[in-house]
């Protein structure tokens, strides 16, 4: 009896994992751009391997484009998993309040990535692969961004910092190309996601400014692999250049 369910939680666990989800979200793009000619960059990385970068300029008064890509690469769990993903967005953005400390983006954009998801386990020779599923994927999203700037700056490290708060919910429709597992054509899968991220900026110099992000995401259909199940979680730096006083 005791080796019966000993099995039954090996299994279990196996099917758990080989049923985890092969999207993972990336950081959305939030550059909160204030005038023509501002340009935006920005860099974030979690201990998880999800490294990201964006970038964008307001090409007028209120129109803006963006373009930003991410690696995944974790190596060190079961299952290893790996993700590269590029996106491009074009969209509208406008300040608010009587100081115009309030900023409100609307953005839509295409996406172009690739995951690999393998379940590992140890043998004599190091690890073996149970199982590998790999995914090519494209991705529509519309996203709204919102921010509001402390009114007054926070006295630190000898100076007053800047302090910003924000929010960006992104609506994103992934649908597979490709995909396979052990080399095989499977079935393919679509999915809704929503995907709330809340940000915080405090100011390092002129410009500068460190950004914590959290969310997470809500699948709407109910898949086997390409579903919700994956946080965001990320410490970055980002640069506002050309905006106006």
């Amino acid at each position: 009896m005791r080796r019966l369910f000993i099995g039954f939680l090996v299994s279990s666990s196996v099917i758990i994992q080989s049923c985890s989800s092969i999207y993972m979200p990336n950081v959305p793009v939030t550059p909160m751009f204030r005038n023509k000619g501002e340009g935006y960059v920005a860099a974030h990385a979690n201990i998880k391997g999800n490294v990201s970068a964006s970038a964008g300029v307001a090409v007028s008064d209120h129109i803006a484009v963006l373009a930003s890509g991410s690696i995944i690469d974790n190596q060190r769990s079961n299952p290893r998993f790996s993700q590269k993903l590029g996106e491009a967005a074009l969209g509208y953005y406008t300040t608010m309040g009587k100081q115009n400390r309030q900023v409100l983006e609307f953005y839509a954009g295409y996406g172009l990535g690739k995951a690999i998801d393998e379940d590992v386990r140890a043998s004599t020779t190091g690890y073996d692969v149970v199982e590998s599923r790999e995914l090519d994927f494209d991705k529509i999203f519309v996203q709204v961004n919102y921010s509001s700037t402390r009114k007054n700056k926070l006295n630190l490290f000898g100076g007053k910092k800047e302090l910003n708060y924000g929010t960006a919910i992104r609506v994103s429709r992934i649908q597979m190309k490709d995909f396979t597992i052990n080399g095989l054509d499977t079935q393919h899968e679509e999915n809704l996601f929503i995907e709330p991220v809340f940000f915080t900026r405090l100011e390092l110099n002129k410009g500068f400014q460190l950004q914590y992000t959290s969310g997470f995401n809500i699948g709407v259909a109910d898949n086997m692999y390409l579903k919700a199940g994956n946080s965001v979680f990320t410490l970055g730096v980002t640069y506002n250049f050309g905006r106006k006083k």
